[in-house]
């Protein structure tokens, strides 16, 4: 196992442990990685200090890691809006393309939704006339 330290494109900082640094780079590289503030996917290794073991029987003590900072104004909106919107919504996954289009068709009885849709698809909805915005946020995922 190796932990790394890394940081997102917003300058968000966390560790994470990982399998090698083959599994870190299979991940980083499908796309699997996300900030856990703010769920970009652009994530990468933090510049770190290595842990080298000396000859001595002894090991040096680790350093402390900084104590975590207080969320942000915005995090704390974020958070907050997540929350409403994963209380008073169905995510719909993948599905919300289709499903946003049935609504707004009629072909489906309208209720609160939220999913996943590709730049392109979602530029098509909001030419259609059909209301979309992006999510500041990337859905909790239940893991296994």
């Amino acid at each position: 196992m190796i932990q790394y330290a890394l940081k997102c494109a917003e300058g968000h900082q966390f560790d994470s442990w990982f399998q090698s640094a083959a599994a870190f780079e299979k991940l980083q590289a499908a796309g699997h990685l996300s900030c856990g503030v703010c769920g970009s996917n652009a994530v990468e290794k933090s510049l770190m200090a290595p842990r080298v073991a000396s000859k001595s029987k002894s090991a040096p003590e680790p350093e402390q890691a900084p104590a975590p900072t207080a969320p942000t104004d915005f995090e704390k909106a974020v958070a907050a809006l997540k929350e409403h919107v994963e209380k008073n919504s169905d995510y719909v996954g993948k599905d919300f393309v289709r499903q946003a289009r049935d609504m707004h068709l009629g072909d489906a009885p309208e209720r609160p939704i939220w999913g996943e849709a590709k730049p392109d698809e979602a530029k098509k909805l909001i030419e259609d006339g059909i209301n979309v915005a992006p999510l500041p946020f990337v859905p909790t995922r239940k893991s296994n």
